[in-house]
């Protein structure tokens, strides 16, 4: 059963929350139910199929693997880079044969080592490992460790929590505000619903279908244009709506799960939108990749140039997300596109600083950032679409397959 996929799915959330919703009311948390709750619901989502057992398979690894380095930590007075290394790569292995088998088998391109949710899950291991070798984290007790792994609104398409905040909820009793989390919770629901199953349904039903199919067969200017519009309008609130759905059953629940965007059509700059943007991914790729990076060239002394290490991290962190979200073509692009984005905006800044220049700050200004921002995400929405491949493909044969939505 896909989640959130049908009215009659939210009928047997709402039933299944239920329980949970009183319970909290008079303070109390009733984790075994949570658990048993979490557990069916995986159960509805995964049974039945080799997801399942990949979904097992993949949670034992992961486990051996970070209780393992937790171990290596604990026990030896120096933290070896090699092992650090091994562990990591390890970690992301799985992950990296699910995403690589569709190049090497497109015949075939689920592999045996996918599940619904792996790029998801994966990110809160990886996440785990990074700050076990910082030292944010000296022991990962079992039972929250599995409970936030598998933590099931957020299990299929995140937001991508972090273990020490997510432990630091499970840990503790009812929130204070949690009636107050409760009607945003609802609320969020709602929200999502008119995002997702009206908005999301009617452009993707009469807009981008029909234009899309008209700008891969006969490729113009016009077609590409509102082609490109809608597919980014229909990705926001298609993603976003799923996006609160989740938030909202987690505040049911009980947890204040990190929002995944911020109103990112009025970003009055690339990186402004990157910060309203698919945050939770976003801000992942931006700790864990760019400021490491970084941090790492500046410490081993491999260059004094700030610049250059600045675009190193932009190229290694927004090209590591194209590549994250598949080995083709358009996706790598899409990640070194928004990457020179954002060493291009740092260089105007640093122009602007050079000749003194200075813009004043009103609505009319600000109107204009946004405006041109919106252009510059919505090319990028283009490419990562890959309409322009099936019309380039179209054009090169006389048949190409549609693209599909």
């Amino acid at each position: 059963m896909q989640p959130y996929s049908t009215p009659f799915y939210f009928v047997y959330l709402g039933l299944a929350l239920l329980p949970i919703v009183i319970g909290h009311a008079y303070g109390k948390k009733m984790m075994g139910y949570q658990v048993l709750f979490n557990l069916v619901f995986l159960w509805l989502t995964f049974a039945g199929s080799v997801s399942l057992w990949a979904l097992l398979g993949f949670g034992a690894f992961e486990t051996l693997l970070i209780k393992a380095y937790e171990y290596y930590k604990i026990k030896r007075e120096k933290n070896a880079f090699s092992v650090f290394v091994v562990t990591l790569l390890l970690s992301i292995l799985p992950l990296f044969l699910v995403k690589l088998n569709p190049l090497i088998n497109p015949a075939h391109p689920e592999s045996i080592f996918g599940f619904l949710g792996i790029s998801y899950v994966t990110f809160k291991t990886v996440n785990i490992i990074l700050e076990i070798r910082d030292g944010l984290i000296k022991t990962v007790p079992l039972k929250e460790y599995f409970y936030f792994l598998y933590f099931f609104p957020t299990i299929s398409s995140g937001p991508i929590d972090r273990f020490r905040r997510f432990k630091k909820e499970l840990e503790g009793p009812v929130p204070k505000d949690y009636p107050e989390l409760v009607g945003k919770g609802i609320f969020y629901i709602f929200q999502g619903f008119l995002y997702k199953y009206i908005i999301g349904y009617l452009i993707d039903t009469y807009v981008l279908h029909k234009v899309a199919i008209l700008a891969s067969l006969h490729p113009s200017f016009g077609n590409m244009t509102v082609s490109m519009y809608a597919y980014g309008l229909y990705l926001f609130f298609d993603f976003a709506g799923y996006s609160l759905f989740v938030i909202g059953i987690s505040a049911l629940m009980g947890y204040h799960i990190p929002p995944n965007f911020n109103k990112p059509f009025l970003a009055k700059n690339i990186k402004d939108f990157w910060n309203r943007w698919h945050m939770t991914l976003s801000f992942w790729f931006r700790d864990f990749v760019a400021m490491r990076l970084m941090k790492t060239m500046m410490v081993k002394k491999w260059t004094k140039n700030m610049v250059l290490i600045a675009n190193l991290g932009y190229l290694a962190s927004m090209g590591l997300m194209g590549f994250w979200h598949g080995f083709t073509w358009y996706y790598i692009l899409y990640g070194f596109y928004h990457a020179f984005l954002l060493i291009g905006y740092d260089a105007w800044l640093r122009f602007k600083k050079k000749r003194k220049i200075k813009i004043p700050d009103n609505r009319w200004t600000r109107g204009v950032s946004i405006f041109i921002t919106f252009q510059f995400v919505f090319i990028g929405f283009l490419i990562f679409s890959g309409i322009p491949n099936y019309a380039i493909m179209h054009v090169l044969h006389d048949q190409a397959p549609l693209p599909n939505f």
